[in-house]
């Protein structure tokens, strides 16, 4: 059960990101939220985790949920729009993928109903909902400062490989933005810049060429994500390197890495905190009223930015006690004693 004060801590912050006043807002008189997922296949979050939150939210107050997922086809991310659209949206919620979102925005536009970009920045939506992907980055790029001065390496002359999300991923560039920020006002440069991509797999090829780029002399690794991190990871291992590695998401491969000592830290991001202020303020556009946000993005979008956390091994536990990792998943056999050094239980 998710009875940990971290949790509360954040829900508070969301919460307050959310100031309502009684404007209308949009012309739809529909009580249907639809919702659209990008994929189901990139680990445990959009099906196990967001829609059921978003669905039990909605629900409760009153709405009907219409949540589809797109399963990485922006073909079908376009039909299934049309779909709900046709049927009668009161709000829609929509997680971009490649860019398949601006188009549905537009629609939505033109017959009054107010868009959420959720997670992934949308072109022209009304509101963006998302932790503060700057804030994700700097603390990506402070993984790589601390990890190296833990390491005695001096970061002005270290081997840095930097990498980054899928450019089409409009949060790619943000972490990539946040993380510069510290690194270079640390004085770091990067010996290699590898492609964006999102795909694990891809990330690990990627990196085998960046390692032969630099003929092995490798001293820290900005990746993007803990997926993409598990895979550099993998071919660090295989040439007996443990190096500072950054990373997001707190997955369980990720939360085990930071625990075995071969990523410095991950940045986890509740979703359900995330699903909460999504359902918060669509809601509230149901209702008729015009929600304000707590920033806002470049092109003037208002922003509910939620507070990310910086999870290093000995914070490990707090994910577990938020009910966001389970103990039988993170403690295998190989990182049982680093559960129980870092009071994993």
């Amino acid at each position: 059960m998710k009875k940990t004060s971290l949790i509360s801590i954040v829900a508070v912050a969301a919460a307050s990101a959310l100031m309502l006043s009684g404007c209308a807002a949009g012309t739809s008189t529909s009580t249907r939220a639809c919702v659209i997922l990008p994929d189901a296949d990139s680990g445990t979050r959009w099906e196990p985790g967001d829609r059921p939150a978003l669905e039990k939210a909605l629900t409760e107050a009153g709405y009907e949920a219409d949540i589809q997922n797109a399963q990485s086809d922006t073909s079908k991310f376009a039909t299934i729009a049309d779909q709900q659209l046709s049927k009668g949206c009161g709000v829609m919620i929509l997680v971009d993928f490649q860019g398949a979102g601006a188009a549905v925005v537009e629609k939505a536009k033109a017959q009054g109903i107010p868009t959420i970009a959720y997670d992934r920045p949308i072109a022209g939506a009304d509101y963006y909902v998302s932790f503060d992907n700057e804030v994700v980055g700097q603390m990506q790029g402070q993984m790589i400062v601390d990890g190296l001065a833990a390491a005695g390496k001096d970061i002005k002359t270290a081997s840095i490989i930097y990498s980054s999300g899928d450019p089409a991923d409009g949060n790619a560039a943000m972490f990539l933005k946040g993380a510069l920020s510290v690194l270079d006002a640390a004085g770091a440069k990067a010996a290699f810049t590898m492609e964006g991509t999102w795909d694990g797999a891809k990330a690990g090829t990627l990196f085998e060429q960046a390692f032969t780029a630099v003929k092995g002399k490798v001293d820290a690794v900005l990746a993007p994500n803990d997926n993409n991190a598990a895979s550099i990871i993998a071919i660090l291992d295989k040439n007996g390197l443990t190096v500072p590695v950054s990373g997001q998401d707190a997955s369980v491969a990720g939360l085990q890495n930071v625990l075995l000592g071969k990523q410095t830290a991950t940045v986890y991001k509740p979703f359900t905190i995330e699903a909460k202020a999504a359902s918060e303020l669509a809601i509230a556009l149901l209702k008729g009223e015009k929600p304000s946000a707590n920033k806002s993005l470049e092109d003037g979008t208002p922003f509910i930015a939620l507070d990310p956390i910086s999870t290093t091994a000995d914070k490990v536990k707090d994910v577990v006690a938020a009910g966001d990792a389970k103990v039988a998943d993170l403690c295998t056999a190989d990182v049982a004693a680093a559960c129980e050094a870092n009071g994993v239980k």
